[in-house]
């Protein structure tokens, strides 16, 4: 007789379809279901041992080239784990705080700022200052390096140039009607909205932040589901104008929609500039992997990369200018503006939980 090998998850896959009959055939089912657990656990837990663990919630046709291009050229296996659209940096930060006693990740790319200041805050991360670090400006790096920050986005108007024309003063005309329906941002519960918030208590304080925003929502305001979704109701005329990010402002345009861009503008005339953040999760077991991922990520070449992508990101480190975009060019000197975010840790957990009371209550 000729016996032949199977795969666990094949064999489970018959018994399911064919189960034995008797209480002796459904044991049989339940070894080989154990057998089949085991069986995959193994893979993953070997794949995972050799490989470099990264959470990443920037856009995964971004970052997966990246970290692809990562592995060519240092031999270092990643296992990248992204998350959904609306919820992901808060989600992949929550998740690292729940894994705190066990950790399973490496190395957290982020592409925002706040849960980074929450992750630095409960101990979670490891300081580190190499290369990288030393070559992008203070106002977007931890002076202690368990953080450190590189291509960013501005927070900007969109604006549907069928409707109004993209300059300041059409802008503020446009704010100042009675009805705001013609506007729209994503809710703040998540992602940059949430930094912009973030910012806006951080400058005027609580009272003033709560106030502006229920008069904004009393006079009619449109509220997204994400920046995306923001970009596509101006991008297609339901809206005049509204908050999104510069990444979600150049999808549009190089889609052909009738569309310009202004960076938002605080009170000091600041701008918004939120940088990816990466960092390494205390308790790693690759070190000296993960070290050289973050010197790579923050490097001239991958500000560079990431300045060509579609979504134009901002150099914050020096760069040959030459390389540069004409957009680039102009968002480089809108980012020269940013408002300090590191600052924000003292405020960050206070309006989040606002935020939450607001929307989820």
């Amino acid at each position: 007789m000729k016996h032949h090998k199977h795969h666990p998850r094949k064999l489970l896959q018959r018994h399911l379809h064919n189960p034995p009959r008797g209480r002796s055939g459904l044991g049989v089912l339940w070894i080989i279901a154990f057998v089949a657990l085991v069986a995959l656990s193994l893979v993953w837990f070997g794949r995972s041992s050799s490989a470099l663990v990264v959470y990443c919630s920037h856009d995964a046709i971004y970052s997966e080239k990246i970290l692809q291009q990562f592995e060519q050229d240092t031999g270092i296996k990643v296992v990248i784990r992204f998350d959904t659209e609306s919820t992901k940096s808060l989600g992949l930060t929550e998740l690292l705080i729940r894994e705190k006693e066990h950790p399973r990740c490496d190395v957290f790319w982020n592409n925002e700022i706040l849960g980074t200041l929450d992750l630095a805050q409960q101990g979670l991360l490891e300081p580190y200052k190499g290369s990288g670090y030393d070559r992008i400006p203070d106002a977007f790096k931890d002076p202690q390096g368990q953080w450190v920050g590189f291509g960013a986005r501005l927070r900007v108007w969109i604006i549907n140039t069928q409707k109004m024309s993209a300059t300041p003063e059409a802008v503020a005309q446009k704010l100042a009607l009675p009805s705001l329906k013609h506007l729209t941002l994503a809710k703040p519960l998540y992602g940059t909205t949430r930094t912009h918030y973030t910012t806006l208590w951080h400058l005027w304080g609580k009272d003033k932040l709560i106030q502006w925003h229920r008069q904004w929502r009393q006079r009619g305001l449109i509220e997204a589901q994400s920046n995306g979704q923001t970009k596509n109701l101006v991008a297609h005329g339901h809206n005049d104008l509204g908050w999104t990010d510069t990444d979600d402002f150049f999808l549009a345009r190089e889609a052909g929609q009738p569309v310009d861009m202004l960076p938002v503008r605080l009170d000091n005339n600041q701008t918004i500039c939120i940088p990816n953040t990466v960092m390494i999760i205390k308790g790693t077991r690759k070190l000296a992997q993960a070290q050289k991922l973050v010197d790579y990520l923050t490097s001239e070449a991958c500000e560079l990369a990431l300045s060509r992508s579609q979504a134009k990101q901002i150099p914050l480190g020096p760069v040959d200018e030459s390389q540069l975009s004409d957009d680039v060019k102009q968002l480089k000197i809108w980012a020269k503006d940013g408002y300090p975010l590191g600052q924000l840790e003292s405020v960050r957990q206070a309006c989040l939980d606002w935020l939450k009371q607001e929307y989820l209550q």
